[in-house]
């Protein structure tokens, strides 16, 4: 897939900027163009890259000292800050996202789930695909026993237009394995809402 065309970015933008009745070339304007295009060229690089190659790194958990195989409950990353572009308006929405995930026989460094979700966020989207999209990736590239992905964005579609509902937030779950199970989930969404509460 070829890369952002700023150049036709550029051009569009121009062209909405007559559209709505505005001079491009009035001072203040003249730069416009230019400038959305590279925001679109970082909104939208994900488009680019597969976020599995994140994943690709993985370390095994190893055995005990008495050579029982190793394992861990759970991994949870909590408050991973995110932005993505909503695909009906084009406008951003921003907000949190919180992942756990139960390991099979390896993990991954604790950096590589953000570079996930930052890939996928960089694509138009909707919140609930990215939320299924985050677990999907995990779960081929980890093979985990569970994934459980939430996330509590706010978009601006909903606060800055229409109803303008300023304090509103989207909140999306998407759950893989064992970590769909409704104790298993309720036991991880607890943990990550706990510490909200101190």
């Amino acid at each position: 897939m070829a890369g952002v065309d700023t150049g036709r970015i550029e051009r569009a933008v121009h062209e909405i900027l007559l559209a709505i009745g505005e001079d491009p070339a009035r001072p203040g304007l003249e730069r416009t163009p230019q400038r959305v295009a590279e925001a679109y060229a970082e909104f939208f690089g994900g488009l680019q890259v597969d976020p599995l190659s994140h994943l690709a790194d993985t370390v095994p958990i190893g055995a005990t000292d008495a050579g029982v195989p190793a394992t861990s409950d759970a991994v949870v990353l909590r408050d991973l800050a995110f932005r993505s572009v909503c695909e009906h308006h084009l406008l951003p929405f921003v907000g949190t996202a919180h992942v756990a995930y139960l390991p099979g026989d390896r993990v991954v460094g604790l950096g590589r789930i953000p570079a996930v979700i930052e890939t996928l966020a960089a694509r138009p989207q909707l919140q609930e695909r990215l939320a299924e999209e985050i677990a999907d990736t995990l779960q081929a590239g980890l093979d985990p026993k569970g994934v459980l992905v939430v996330l509590d964005a706010q978009h601006r579609c909903v606060t800055t237009r229409g109803s303008r509902q300023e304090r509103s937030s989207t909140i999306t779950i998407a759950s893989r394995g064992a970590l769909a199970e409704p104790a298993a989930r309720t036991e991880i969404i607890t943990l990550i809402g706990a510490h909200e509460r101190d």
